[in-house]
C-alpha cells in the first residue's frame, strides 16, 4: 500500500524508536517509562485546511476542541470540562490527588493557575477557580494577536505557560511549555502563520497526538482572527517517553498504515479570539483506524 502520510509515519517511527532505544526510567506517576531526550522534531503542514489528527487510532476530537476553548477562556475549573463530557483533568483535580500535593483546602476540580490562567493572566495572584481575574495579570494571548497584526516580523511573538513561582499552586506544572509564532510572506499569497511549540514532558501514546492537534487548532484560530493563512506546526520535545503500559498498544498502532489527514473548517467570521464556540469547527474526511485504549498515568 502506498504511504500517503509521512508526517504521521514520523510520529509512529519515533514511538518505535523510543520503545527500542529509550532509557528505562522511573517517573512521577510510578508507572515507569522508556525515554529519549530531545528527539527529532515533528513537523505538520497546516496549509489548505489540513489538520493533523492521527489516523492510526481515533483521536478524541471533542476533548481537543473543548479543552483549547477552556484554555483560551482562562478557565482553571476542571468541572467545567467534565460537564461537557471531557474528563481528562478529573484525575488531577480529584480530592485524593489535590490532598497528595498538600492542597487540602482546594475545592475538587480547582486545578490552580494552569495553562489558561498563564496565557491570559500571567503574574496575577491566584486565589481560586471561581474568582474573576478580568484585567489582572498580563494577557499573553491578546499580546500575541496584537503583535501579529501590527508587527508580524517581530521575533518575540511567544506565549509561555512556564511560571515557576506558581508551580506549588498548580495541580500539574505545564507539559507544553511555550509556543513561538512566525509569519512568512509567500509571493502573491496571504501571509502564513506557523507555530513552534516546546514540550518538556511528552507522553507519546496519549498526550502527544492530543497536543499536536491542540496547537494546530490554536494556530488556525489565531490565523483566522488576524486574517492569515496557516503554514506549519513544529513540535520540539524534551523528555519524549512511552509509558510501560502503553508499549503493547503502540506496537499495534505502529503496524497500521497512516491515512490522509482530515481538513478543518472554521465556520464563523469572528475576529475575536474569545468569540469561538465549539460548533464553529467542522472536521471533514476524518477516517481513522479504530480506537486503541491506553490508560492515563496521573
Amino acid at each position: 500500500m502506498t504511504m500517503t502520510n509521512q508526517e504521521e509515519q514520523a510520529y509512529l517511527d519515533l514511538c518505535v524508536r523510543i520503545i527500542k532505544e529509550g532509557e528505562h526510567r522511573p517517573d512521577r506517576t510510578g508507572t515507569g517509562t522508556y525515554s529519549l531526550f530531545a528527539p527529532p522534531q515533528l513537523r505538520f503542514n497546516l496549509r489548505d485546511g489540513q489538520f493533523p489528527l492521527l489516523t492510526t487510532k481515533k483521536t478524541f476530537v471533542k476533548g481537543i476542541i473543548h479543552e483549547l476553548l477552556w484554555f483560551v477562556e482562562g478557565c482553571t475549573d476542571g468541572k467545567k470540562l467534565s460537564e461537557k463530557g471531557v474528563r481528562i483533568w478529573e484525575g488531577n483535580g480529584s480530592r485524593e490527588y489535590l490532598d497528595s500535593l498538600g492542597l487540602k483546602d482546594r475545592e475538587v476540580g480547582d486545578l490552580g493557575p494552569v495553562y489558561g490562567f498563564q496565557w491570559r493572566h500571567f503574574g496575577a495572584q491566584y486565589k481560586d477557580c471561581k474568582t474573576d481575574y478580568t484585567g489582572q495579570g498580563f494577557d499573553q494571548l491578546s499580546r500575541v494577536i496584537e503583535t501579529l497584526r501590527t508587527n508580524p516580523y517581530d521575533r518575540r511573538i511567544i506565549m509561555s505557560a512556564w511560571n515557576p513561582p506558581d508551580f506549588e499552586k498548580m495541580a500539574l506544572p505545564p507539559c507544553h511549555v511555550f509556543c513561538h509564532f512566525y509569519v512568512s510572506f509567500p509571493k502573491d499569497k496571504k501571509p502564513e502563520l506557523s507555530c513552534l511549540m516546546y514540550q518538556r514532558s511528552c507522553d507519546m501514546g496519549l498526550g502527544v497526538p492530543f497536543n499536536v492537534a491542540s496547537y494546530a487548532l490554536l494556530t488556525k484560530m489565531i490565523a483566522h482572527v488576524v486574517d492569515m493563512d496557516c503554514g506549519d506546526f513544529i513540535h520540539t520535545m524534551g523528555d519524549a517517553h512511552v509509558y510501560l503500559d502503553h508499549v503493547d498498544a503502540l506496537k499495534v498502532q505502529a503496524e497500521r498504515i497512516p491515512k490522509k489527514f482530515p481538513t478543518l473548517r472554521i465556520n464563523t467570521n469572528t475576529k475575536d479570539i474569545d468569540g469561538f464556540k465549539f460548533e464553529d469547527f467542522q472536521i471533514d474526511n476524518y477516517d481513522p483506524h479504530p480506537p486503541i485504549k491506553m490508560k492515563m498515568s496521573v
